[in-house]
């Protein structure tokens, strides 16, 4: 039996679910400035994963690289989630919306 499609895959589900609350702490505390922090991460990440030769640790260099591109994204629509009252505002922080 191969286990290694399985154990990419879970790895993906606890790498989503870690991204999730890093985005919700980042918009936080720091807005969207460092959007670009996860783009280089990323991108250090995908190009790192094509030099990888084992299959598991490439994958996962990707899917982690892919999800900071992702959460690019979802920084911006988490600082919509806070405008819009669904999530708690930084008091300590200044807005600019």
């Amino acid at each position: 039996m191969f286990f290694e499609g399985l154990l990419i895959g879970l790895s993906t589900f606890i790498v989503i679910g870690l991204f999730h609350p890093i985005v919700i702490k980042t918009e936080y505390y720091f807005g969207t400035r460092p959007w670009w922090i996860f783009l280089l991460v990323g991108l250090a990440l995908v190009a790192g994963a094509l030099f990888v030769g084992h299959t598991y640790l490439s994958a996962l260099l990707s899917v982690v690289g892919f999800s900071c591109f992702w959460s690019i994204l979802e920084l911006f629509q988490q600082k919509e989630r806070v405008r819009k009252g669904w999530f708690p505002r930084n008091p300590n922080r200044k807005y600019d919306y």
